[in-house]
């Protein structure tokens, strides 16, 4: 159960980090969108391992192959169905871990739910398995293009080391200038160095992604209990390591008036009505407004640590271990393009639900 993502467009996945392949089914993408395999690829090219010295080394091509639903590079309305082949398993570096729990993994809960887990770089509760979100978001992008509805995210937030909050201050089209993936080159060197002194003292750190969305009808999301920042937040706290969800002004906006945070209606272009600021992140009543929806993403530090931890056994007996392998630092410039996908799938979702309304 839970393996299936979405309503009218959904994603189901498959796989484990050092099994043969990871992969999906995507149902529900609309027919005759152009299927562009180069953006795909770049999507995950984004997403993969080793792209810089910030994250693991583990290399891998993750090329991705389309086994259905495309032909003569269209979307035939059928469902897609994809893999990614894993190729660069050093499964041997998790031998360690057979009998014992890691602390903050999901060592402990899958054992206990299941009876069973499979040590090797955490099995399906792996972040590779991120790459099949990656894919059906790239897909969602593309359908959703067609509708002038764009998402980027970016780093903004790497422990201390923090962008103001107003995105409009930044030019985000500069994200993937530096390997941070933040718009701000110089907060961008500060990020990179703290990453490479954590990894250098085989420690880990965290951080926070925004994420902007832009050219959403009015109308997107449900009144009750599919709200569009619900499923939003869902999206992204599904995602592994995310802690923590805020959209709009979020937690900051407490701390004023509602005279301060209330966004009043005005008459804008073309006698359409719009808001003077958008201090609720472009949803109100759980549904968009036509104004920007932008959201923050807290990531936690990765827990897999290259120093001695303390932990206990399948039998509960206290042992020390000190993990092996290729691990990320820090989560953050890999996860952009998966806070993106997620995003997306859940915009084109709403979408195909609004239309259905209007029909």
């Amino acid at each position: 159960m839970g393996n299936t993502f979405g309503k009218l467009f959904t994603l189901t996945t498959f796989g484990e980090s050092h099994g043969a392949a990871v992969g999906g089914v995507i149902d529900g993408m609309p027919a005759g969108i152009d299927i562009d395999l180069d953006f795909i690829q770049s999507e995950l090219n984004r997403r993969r391992p080793g792209q810089s010295k910030l994250t693991t080394s583990r290399k891998e091509a993750d090329k991705v192959e389309l086994l259905s639903g495309v032909f003569e590079g269209k979307s035939t309305g059928c469902p897609i169905g994809f893999i990614v082949r894993n190729e660069n398993q050093h499964s041997q570096d998790y031998e360690n871990l057979r009998t014992l729990f890691r602390p903050s993994h999901a060592d402990f809960t899958y054992y206990n739910k299941f009876g069973v887990r499979d040590h090797r770089g955490g099995g399906r509760s792996s972040a590779r398995i991120t790459i099949s979100r990656v894919v059906g978001g790239a897909l969602a992008k593309l359908a959703l293009r067609q509708t002038g509805i764009s998402i980027q995210a970016y780093t903004s937030q790497v422990g201390n080391i923090a962008l103001e909050r107003d995105y409009h201050q930044y030019d985000l089209s500069l994200t993937e200038t530096n390997a941070v993936r933040c718009p701000d080159a110089e907060k961008a060197e500060e990020m990179a160095a703290l990453i490479e002194q954590v990894k250098a003292e085989g420690d880990t750190i965290g951080g926070v992604i925004t994420c902007v969305i832009k050219g959403c009808p009015v109308g997107l999301g449900e009144p009750e209990f599919n709200k569009l920042h619900a499923q939003l937040g869902s999206a992204m706290l599904g995602i592994n390591a995310v802690k923590g969800f805020e959209y709009g002004e979020g937690f900051a906006g407490i701390a004023q008036r509602g005279s301060e945070q209330n966004d009043r209606f005005t008459v804008g272009h073309g006698s359409s009505v719009t808001t003077l600021t958008n201090h609720s992140g472009g949803i109100q009543g759980g549904i968009s407004n036509g104004q920007d929806i932008y959201f923050r993403v807290a990531f936690k530090p990765v827990a897999t640590l290259l120093r001695s931890q303390e932990t206990v056994d399948l039998e509960g007996n206290p042992t020390t271990f000190t993990a092996h392998g290729r691990h990320d630092p820090c989560v953050l410039p890999r996860a952009v393009p998966v806070v993106e996908a997620m995003a997306a799938m859940v915009i084109l979702d709403n979408y195909l639900c609004l239309s259905a309304y209007k029909k």
